[in-house]
């Protein structure tokens, strides 16, 4: 079995802006580019499901448009952490303090007060995972960054993570297409 994930184009946020949940926009040519990108790449007949934020629906309805044989939906267990009251503030406005004390109590902590644990987040991602384990069949998730690694750690049945150090770090390109394979 096949799942591609797919990040979504680069947004139009200022650079440097925490936005998990804040439903940000993508400039229409840049989703067009990434949506072209993927489609020539995807096979026949795969389930699209998608982020119900703005960023990835209009990408996966973009690809819909390029690939009718694909069939679409909205899966809000893909959509991006919620940082609480960090949303929409420049990554170096978040006190140190603040910062320091949702990674040190990395699974259950609540990123900006009253954001989504990782732990809640890597429950629902873990579900859709799971849904889409026991499926048997190919598919495309249109995503986020967290969602994927998410999925990263799931595929190496990590299912909770307890400290900071062990969520992955390496950077995930917008547009970036990955594939995970089960056996």
């Amino acid at each position: 079995m096949k799942l591609w994930l797919v990040r979504h184009a680069q947004t139009d946020a200022a650079p440097g802006l925490c936005y998990g949940r804040t439903d940000v926009g993508v400039p229409a040519e840049a989703t067009l580019a990434v949506a072209h990108a993927v489609a020539s790449r995807l096979p026949a007949d795969l389930a699209l499901a998608h982020s119900p934020l703005r960023r990835c629906a209009e990408l996966a309805q973009t690809i819909g448009r390029l690939r009718p044989d694909l069939a679409t939906r909205a899966d809000p267990r893909l959509a991006e952490m919620d940082f609480g009251a960090w949303e929409g503030r420049p990554w170096s406005s978040i006190a140190r303090a603040e910062f320091d004390a949702w990674t040190c109590n990395f699974a259950e902590g609540l990123p900006g007060g009253h954001g989504e644990s990782t732990a809640c987040f890597m429950q629902r991602t873990g579900a859709a995972f799971d849904e889409w384990r026991a499926s048997g069949q190919d598919a495309v998730w249109v995503t986020h960054a967290g969602v994927m690694r998410a999925v990263e750690l799931l595929h190496r049945g990590v299912r909770r993570v307890d400290h900071a150090m062990q969520w992955p770090s390496a950077p995930i390109d917008y547009g970036a297409c990955q594939l995970i394979e089960c056996g």
